[in-house]
């Protein structure tokens, strides 16, 4: 059964992936530097799954971003319902 994302997902995976190519890093520099596997980074950068705090710190840290920026632009009801396909 796929996962329902929400638009919040969607849009902090964005965040990510903008994050990541800002710093020229792939996918698996980051899974590496951050200790999350890669498969779980793909995930969360096509708003596929949703992750937790500690994996959102983690990421921010590889990243060398503050959290915040990860999140920014989100919104309480974007956690609402899927995102349309």
């Amino acid at each position: 059964m796929p996962r329902n994302s929400s638009l919040a997902a969607v849009h902090i995976g964005s965040n990510i992936a903008n994050a990541r190519k800002t710093m020229s890093m792939t996918v698996d520099e980051l899974a590496v530097a951050s200790r999350i596997d890669s498969s779980n980074i793909r995930s969360y950068e096509a708003g596929r799954a949703m992750m937790n705090v500690r994996s959102l710190v983690r990421i921010a840290e590889a990243l060398s971003v503050d959290p915040g920026v990860l999140l920014d632009g989100v919104a309480s009801e974007m956690f609402i319902g899927p995102s349309p396909s």
